[in-house]
């Protein structure tokens, strides 16, 4: 089998980066971002054309990445004669300017004003219907052709934004090693490379070492040295090392955790932090290990144990669905190095609630 790695053609991060767009996308563009994030940055954005002498447009996204809004946004393009997209703002506009991209055969630069998940860097994008219900993945054949991170705008977000991106790179070191042990398919389909597993690795290192200075920097907002090195291994080092190493057991946990009422205010990354508990409890980690993880977490605020995310009162039939729902037949949970049954996940739940606990 091929080893294969999946990474943006160009990744661009500093503080003041939006003014510099135009010169990275270089031609005509279309620019697609809600009403909230083209108050914020569409002075910055036309300013940066206007200096280069590039003409710009600007799309208002609606609110829902589905497959009415990508079509009505595709129908502008050849009237605006575009030649480059560019999506701002969060997760749901980026993925809608990736889809719009691909079905137009244009490149697309991925601006995102918060560092939340490591979903900015990667070859998909997640379809919605009209009314918000998940409708299917768009598995695109290509990552972004640029990724730009304004970390001045990035540091004015809500903290817990970059904390729930922490989360979820959080994962990725442990996710990739039990990949690599399995010799299980990357998100490309193809064993991990040298270069995934070290920066899956390097993104493990920078969490626990800056992840607590670049949370009270967000909390300032203010750009510091350690959020411009989060703000990288939430969104860069995370995304390539998620894609090209592979994904395993934590996001399959976290998959399984969606079917609890009360954890339905969490962030996608707050879930995949406990997620991460349970996968070590499953491989039976060293407890060095694990209490390295449980440190970080309670020095941003990450959840440890089931109350942190919302359940008061564990219901041990609820949680045996939930682990079930993490085994399902394609889950990536059976990326793991050995076989993982509902029951094994039900107790390393239990488990790990209960050592979170504990370690408070």
């Amino acid at each position: 089998m091929e080893n294969i790695i999946l990474s943006p053609g160009k990744y661009i991060q500093g503080s003041g980066a939006m003014g510099n767009i135009a010169s990275h996308a270089g031609k005509k563009a279309l620019v697609i971002a809600d009403e909230f994030v083209m108050s914020l940055t569409k002075e910055k954005i036309d300013k940066s054309f206007s200096d280069k002498d590039i003409a710009v447009d600007f799309e208002l996204f609606n609110g829902e990445c589905s497959k009415k809004e990508i079509s009505r946004i595709k129908d502008k393009i050849e009237a605006f004669n575009t030649k480059i997209i560019a999506g701002v703002g969060g997760g749901k506009t980026l993925d809608t300017a990736k889809a719009v991209a691909y079905y137009t055969d244009l490149p697309v630069v991925i601006a995102p004003t918060i560092a939340s998940t490591d979903a900015p860097c990667s070859a998909l994008s997640v379809l919605y219907t009209e009314d918000g219900v998940f409708d299917e993945y768009l598995l695109l054949p290509n990552n972004p052709n640029i990724v730009l991170m304004d970390t001045d705008i990035i540091s004015k977000a809500p903290a817990r934004l970059l904390v729930s991106g922490m989360g979820d790179a959080l994962a990725t070191y442990f996710e990739a090693r039990s990949c690599a042990q399995s010799n299980a398919k990357n998100m490309g389909g193809g064993l991990p490379t040298g270069a995934a597993l070290t920066l899956a690795k390097l993104c493990y290192d920078t969490i626990l070492k800056e992840g607590y200075m670049a949370y009270n920097s967000a909390q300032s907002k203010v750009s510091t040295k350690a959020l411009e090195n989060i703000v990288e291994a939430n969104t860069y080092l995370s995304g390539v090392g998620f894609e090209s190493g592979g994904l395993a057991a934590a996001h399959a946990i976290h998959n399984g955790l969606t079917l609890l009422e009360d954890c339905h205010h969490l962030y996608h990354g707050e879930k995949v932090a406990f997620g991460t508990l349970v996968q070590l409890i499953l491989e039976n980690a060293p407890q060095e290990e694990l209490y390295d993880v449980l440190k970080f977490c309670l020095s941003v605020g990450l959840p440890t144990n089931l109350e942190d995310m919302g359940v008061k009162e564990i219901d041990e039939n609820l949680i045996m669905e939930v682990a079930k729902a993490s085994c399902a037949p394609g889950e990536t949970i059976h990326n793991m190095p050995f076989l993982v049954t509902p029951e094994k996940v039900f107790a390393a739940i239990l488990t790990a609630d209960r050592i979170g606990k504990d370690y408070r």
